[in-house]
């Protein structure tokens, strides 16, 4: 799977979305806030525009499966959604450090919410753990997350929103994907076009199904017929997220991860996802977990440090990368994880954050990556996002001005590279 990974530490995000790729349970991003109370009129040209492509659309749709009378009923005159455009053209221009995710992510009332939604759906969760393997402080985490356990499901209509995209063309061939599979959805009777709703970018019901994830993973678990994700009970929703991760591998019994503690003259080049080791290697480089005790023994374990060597870091088991194919933001799998801990009753982090830091723009990631490249620490892309290839050329830069190669650039940082 190709993933865009994130830089922990200067989290690319909308003022209100995580950040997630073609192949996880959601595309690019999903709004958290609720939409304007009066979204912006639709001019005739658009309108017109949006109006032709349906016109063109339609046999495109018949040919994939779709009946006519389902397209005509979801699509007869769908109106053009602005708002929606404006939305997925902006999503580059903020920026959050994982610290500020988390403060929100993993509040005391999302973690009180999480403890009284999973005793109130305890019998549910503990059959869907039966099932699929999961558990169920990390489904109920995920439902917290996407949507703070079923409070904000969204309430954007998904045809029109899906249509409105495809027709902009800027991602048109994963957009109309979307659609004809959210006007499968509809030909299968799951739900009406008018209950289809969620975010504006086609995310869906309690834990925010993109449709072709809703066709291939959702799950009827209550065995009403219908798999129901929009709805007040979330049964079929917590079940789909289970089934979801299941499929992609979820080891019963292992951690997400835990936060570590790292030994005096720590080698920081041995960070990142790139660099893997058994358990008990760390275990004898004397990384040690936080809360005490020993690393739970497992192949396949990283070290993270979302804030260099100054902040936080983590060991990062197997479930992490699956955690990620419902949204490759590090921030957000440490924030389902960490949330998952503390529902359970675990421990708050206990390292401090950089606080005074704050996280790189979009622009100045940009600038990042062409500055490391034009002093020899060629990064490979200069697309602003801050993935594996750049966190390996800013340790090299690091390490070439005699700094401990962790990866993190801050602003003061950034400063120094423009200088030298």
């Amino acid at each position: 799977m190709l993933r865009p990974l994130l830089c922990l530490c200067l989290l690319s995000l909308p003022a209100s979305a995580d950040v997630a790729p073609k192949s996880s349970i959601r595309p690019e991003a999903r709004p958290a806030a609720a939409r304007p109370a009066t979204p912006p009129p639709a001019s005739a040209p658009d309108q017109a525009g949006l109006d032709a492509w349906v016109a063109a659309f339609r046999p495109r749709a018949l040919a994939a499966g779709i009946t006519a009378a389902t397209f005509d009923a979801a699509l007869s005159d769908v109106p053009y959604q602005p708002d929606v455009i404006r939305r997925d053209r902006n999503q580059s221009e903020f920026s959050k450090t994982l610290w500020e995710y988390l403060d929100s992510a993993v509040s005391d009332t999302r973690v009180r919410n999480g403890r009284a939604a999973l005793d109130r759906h305890r019998a549910t969760l503990d059959a869907i753990k039966a099932r699929y393997g999961v558990e169920k402080e990390v489904v109920v985490a995920v439902w917290g997350l996407e949507s703070s356990y079923g409070a904000f499901r969204g309430s954007q209509r998904i045809i029109p929103a899906l249509a409105t995209l495809a027709h902009d063309g800027r991602r048109g061939a994963f957009f109309e994907e979307q659609l004809i599979a959210a006007l499968g959805i509809l030909q299968q009777g799951d739900t009406t076009p008018d209950r289809m709703t969620g975010s504006w970018a086609g995310a869906m019901g309690h834990t925010q199904f993109i449709p072709t994830s809703y066709r291939d993973y959702a799950q009827d678990f209550d065995g009403d017929g219908r798999r129901d994700i929009w709805g007040e009970d979330p049964t079929d929703a917590l079940a789909s997220t289970a089934a979801y991760l299941a499929r992609f591998g979820w080891n019963a019994g292992e951690p997400w991860g835990m936060e570590v503690t790292l030994p005096e003259g720590f080698d920081f080049s041995q960070t990142g996802e790139g660099v893997t080791k058994n358990a008990a290697d760390w275990a004898a480089m004397g990384v040690r977990p936080a809360a005490g005790g020993a690393l739970p023994e497992s192949e396949g374990v990283s070290v993270r440090v979302p804030a260099g060597a100054q902040g936080a870091a983590f060991a990062t088991y197997p479930n992490f990368r699956v955690i990620e194919r419902y949204n490759t933001a590090d921030a957000y799998v440490i924030g389902v994880g960490h949330l998952s801990d503390r529902i359970a009753g675990g421990p708050a982090i206990k390292a401090r954050w950089p606080r005074d830091d704050r996280a790189l723009s979009f622009a100045e990631r940009v600038e990042m990556q062409r500055l490391l490249a034009a002093r020899g620490f060629d990064p490979q892309k200069v697309d602003g996002r801050v993935g594996p290839l750049t966190l390996d050329a800013i340790r090299r830069w690091q390490a070439s001005i005699g700094l401990v190669p962790d990866g993190y650039l801050p602003p003061r940082l950034l400063e120094r590279l423009r200088g030298s």
